[in-house]
């Protein structure tokens, strides 16, 4: 239930087309409702503009289908992350409807029509292919949120003129969120191009000295180019939300 939701129902009542009872009983599970293994924070959608994400792994699929009914009732856009294909499969079963993204284990499911809030685009850049997984998260993130998303895969440092030849995507974006791996030096490039917010995130792609992606992390944490952020190593959730709010201020 957003704020938009909480408005519609107060005007019900003040036109007596809704009485205070009724209206009690449909605000009774703000700002949480205990189920008893979880608390699900219904409230979050009218102080973050986006409704309570659920984390998918550690959690089975039957705890994940509990918390999403309770969420659509409640008129929530559903968005889970790190959802393997035999969780999914589990979860459509009860909800047919939903849409899962094999790329980026995310897991979505309208409550009803998205709306479109975003100022301008956000654009999604990947250096290697092995990134796309980090992400398709962020764009998946991005889009249930109500933004305009594009992406450029494959454009790494290592052949830098294919980075170039995106130029136009790269100067008409909002914000840009720069996915890298191996010595994550690709945030930085992108970042002495434009002048938008760049958020950078470093995947644990690369051999033994990346460090499981803390390379990628340290460099783009030491970057030159102004104007960049850095979000958790394989955390495209966290940049696609962060772009989020960035492109609907």
């Amino acid at each position: 239930m957003n704020e938009k939701d909480i408005e519609k129902l107060l005007q019900k009542v003040q036109k007596g087309a809704l009485s205070v009872e009724d209206a009690v009983q449909n605000l009774k599970t703000l700002p949480f409702e205990d189920i008893g293994f979880a608390h699900i924070d219904h409230h979050r959608a009218m102080r973050k503009g986006f409704p309570e994400v659920i984390f998918g792994e550690g959690k089975t699929a039957g705890h994940i289908t509990q918390i999403m009914k309770k969420m659509i009732a409640q008129k929530s856009h559903v968005l889970a992350t790190r959802i393997d294909e035999k969780k999914a499969k589990l979860i459509k079963k009860a909800f047919p409807k939903a849409v899962y993204h094999t790329a980026s284990r995310a897991l979505t499911l309208a409550s009803g029509p998205i709306e479109q809030r975003g100022r301008g685009s956000i654009l999604v850049v990947s250096a290697g292919t092995s990134d796309i997984p980090v992400a398709e998260e962020a764009i998946v993130t991005a889009r249930i949120m109500g933004n305009t998303v594009d992406h450029v895969y494959d454009v790494g440092v290592a052949g830098i003129h294919r980075l170039m030849n995106e130029k136009d995507k790269l100067m008409s974006a909002n914000v840009i969120v720069v996915v890298a791996g191996m010595e994550g030096a690709l945030p930085s490039v992108v970042g002495g191009l434009v002048s938008r917010p760049v958020i950078a995130v470093p995947t644990s792609t690369g051999y033994g000295a990346s460090f499981g992606g803390v390379a990628a992390l340290l460099g783009m944490l030491n970057s030159c180019a102004s104007g960049l952020a850095v979000v958790n190593i394989d955390n495209g959730f966290g940049a696609g939300y962060m772009a989020s709010l960035i492109n609907q201020t």
